[in-house]
């Protein structure tokens, strides 16, 4: 047999990768992880202080902040700047390394969806298609189901300390993160502090939509506009997410319930539903979108300056 023969003879997916150019590099998938963690900190650089009133209007009495106006300026009066930025610690490090998480799952998601279920490649020669809107947003949900086991502790940390409103740090249940954490674990155990998990990953299942109109926006914005790709990146990051806040912020309102109800005999909420029909029987339907306006004002310039970060450093690195 002629050695052209024997070279044809062997399967695409056993020659050497080297003699062969039209064979794909090893994925490098090093690189969704640490784009996300430019990510994680452009977000929280710019979306905590929105945040922080969201979670104060979620959790609180009705009569307790007039609205989000009224929540800012009582927060600045009382408690300063810093009142604004409560809580950031955990998620300056817990973002950074969620979005890490989440971005660079994303990523290996994407791709092993893409090479085994909705385009297969029968050799390397064959050019790869594209992974469709379903595929993002399907990949999008397990990214979300995934970071979830990190968010989890992180977000229950964050609105524990949020919704300390004692202006002097003595009379704080909380003195800080590290505490929080110290306290609910020696108390509760490890249940303790994952305690909102399944609240966690069913609100994250709606990164099915965050993740499937981004690819329609980056798709729309470079098929019909002359937009940069950083340009692109920022309004189709802005207008996904915006898109995820309205298909699941009431889902957060509750989760935000179950995370800042006591714990121990004072629980209030055993169970999700509990919380739902809490918020339904204090508010009516209106209960479930309180706290959205700052909420949906943080969405777009938080995640779309999070997405400009992300892409640009997944540009910079080498493929």
């Amino acid at each position: 047999m002629s050695t052209t023969a024997l070279k044809e003879s062997v399967p695409p997916g056993l020659r050497d990768p080297a003699q062969h150019p039209d064979q794909p590099k090893a994925a490098k998938y090093y690189r969704g992880y640490v784009a996300g963690v430019f990510s994680g900190i452009t977000k929280l650089s710019v979306g905590h202080p929105f945040d922080t009133i969201k979670v104060r209007l979620q959790t609180t009495d009705k009569s307790h902040f007039k609205g989000p106006l009224d929540c800012l300026l009582q927060t600045l009066r009382n408690e300063g700047v810093k009142g604004i930025y409560k809580g950031a610690t955990p998620p300056l490090v817990g973002w950074a390394f969620m979005d890490s998480i989440m971005l660079g799952s994303l990523t290996v998601y994407r791709r092993v969806l893409n090479d085994n279920f909705f385009n297969p490649r029968r050799s390397f020669a064959e050019p790869q298609g594209k992974l469709p809107v379903v595929g993002h947003a399907l990949a999008g949900t397990m990214a979300g189901w995934t970071v979830s086991f990190i968010a989890g502790p992180v977000e229950h940390i964050k609105a524990r300390l949020q919704v300390q409103y004692q202006a002097d740090k003595s009379k704080r249940l909380y003195s800080g993160p590290i505490d929080c954490l110290k306290k609910i674990y020696r108390g509760h155990g490890v249940r303790g502090v994952f305690h909102g998990l399944s609240a966690t990953l069913l609100f994250r299942t709606f990164f099915c939509f965050w993740w499937g109109t981004y690819d329609v926006f980056t798709r729309a914005l470079k098929d019909h506009t002359n937009l940069s790709a950083p340009a692109v990146n920022f309004w189709a990051g802005g207008l996904s997410a915006q898109i995820f806040w309205l298909t699941s912020y009431p889902s957060d309102v509750v989760k935000q319930r179950v995370m800042t109800d006591p714990l121990g005999p004072e629980r209030r909420f055993p169970r999700w539903r509990d919380a739902a029909k809490a918020v339904w029987r204090e508010n009516g339907w209106r209960g479930y979108w309180r706290g959205f306006v700052p909420c949906f004002l943080r969405a777009f310039p938080a995640n779309a300056m999070a997405l400009v970060a992300f892409e640009g450093v997944m540009r910079a690195l080498p493929e």
